[in-house]
């Protein structure tokens, strides 16, 4: 019969019971108490009565107090099986997702789960069920998520370099203007509402897919909207047509909303009618144009999307007058929450002008 294992000797049993009495876990304090009374003299049978365990398990406590004290007595998690997939693979596997599919080579437009499944056992010859990899993914910190659209003319550098000179050429317009004149950036889109209505996500149970009415018929409206974050102002018009003379109409609207005194320079898109030979443009404000196919840094657009969602999706639209109702009484209810339009449109690199 092998000799039991001593004790390390630097504790005592009272140390071991200052321990457990602080101790927040309760399998740590119980084991301390055991091996207390061991330091007290006691036999390996009254310790293990103690910790109401067998003697080979107060041996096995003996060895992990000797090797890190009264951490070792602490519930570890059980490692658990080794996983499929080393570090190396799972930084390929987050590389491929992050990156996305080739249609060609991999045939498909967005991964599924049964596509990468499929991908790391050609890539590895690992084999993983959907459910694993998904929780593996969902690990790696993934979500599938809605994608946000991106024209496919966009050039990142002209965006990029819009934000940095925005200030720089909001300066070259206030050097232009009087002395001490207020400098107001408003931004400006149109939206078109009509009876072939969005439909806004809902809540709905697992596994349902919830249904709701849609309108075929093809009656619209346009809202000219424009807003002001910084002040959390705005001025809105609907109307039955984009064109030069609306968008006159609605520059005259956004003039008679900029303070006395102030100036407004006026963010907008390149549309045809924005920059006709016949809009008028008041005294007041600077036309100053986004680069093209770069809609994501008007914040108007965010406004868009937020009204759809809350106010004016998922409606049936009795006529052309209960369009142009609707759409009036969401802007109205806008242009009442000035907290929303500063929300909404602010935007840090707009600002430090």
């Amino acid at each position: 019969m092998s000799s039991a294992v001593r004790l390390r000797e630097d504790f005592t049993a009272d140390d071991l019971r200052r321990h457990a009495k602080v101790s927040r876990d309760a399998g740590q304090g119980r084991r301390l108490l055991a091996l207390a009374e061991i330091y007290d003299g006691g036999s390996r049978t009254d310790a293990a009565r103690i910790g109401a365990v067998g003697l080979q398990t107060v041996r096995d406590w003996v060895l992990a107090f000797n090797a890190d004290g009264p951490a070792g007595l602490i519930d570890r998690k059980a490692p658990g099986q080794k996983p499929k997939l080393d570090a190396a693979q799972r930084q390929a596997l987050m590389q491929i997702v992050e990156s996305g599919p080739d249609p060609d080579r991999h045939g498909v437009v967005r991964w599924r789960l049964k596509d990468l499944a499929a991908w790391v056992y050609a890539s590895f010859g690992v084999s993983l069920d959907e459910s694993t990899l998904g929780r593996l993914i969902n690990r790696l910190g993934f979500r599938k998520l809605s994608v946000r659209p991106r024209h496919h003319a966009q050039d990142p550098a002209a965006l990029t370099a819009f934000k940095k000179n925005l200030p720089a050429a909001v300066t070259a317009i206030r050097a232009g203007l009087p002395a001490g004149t207020a400098i107001e950036v408003w931004w400006q889109d149109e939206a078109r509402v009509g009876q072939k209505n969005t439909l806004p996500r809902r809540w709905a149970r697992r596994g349902t897919r919830p249904s709701a009415p849609k309108d075929q018929r093809t009656a619209y409206a346009y809202i000219f909207g424009a807003i002001c974050p910084e002040k959390g102002k705005g001025a809105g018009l609907v109307l039955p047509r984009c064109d030069s003379a609306a968008m006159t109409l609605h520059l005259a609207e956004i003039s008679r909303s900029v303070a006395p005194r102030a100036h407004a320079v006026l963010i907008l898109d390149g549309a045809g009618w924005h920059s006709a030979h016949d809009v008028i443009v008041p005294a007041n404000i600077t036309l100053l144009t986004l680069p093209p196919c770069a809609p994501e840094l008007n914040p108007v657009e965010n406004v868009w999307q937020f009204m759809r969602d809350n106010w004016l999706g998922d409606r049936i639209f009795a006529s052309y007058d209960d369009i142009v109702d609707r759409c009036c009484d969401a802007w109205n209810r806008l242009i009442d929450q000035p907290w929303k339009i500063m929300s909404l449109g602010l935007r840090p690199w707009a600002y430090r002008l």
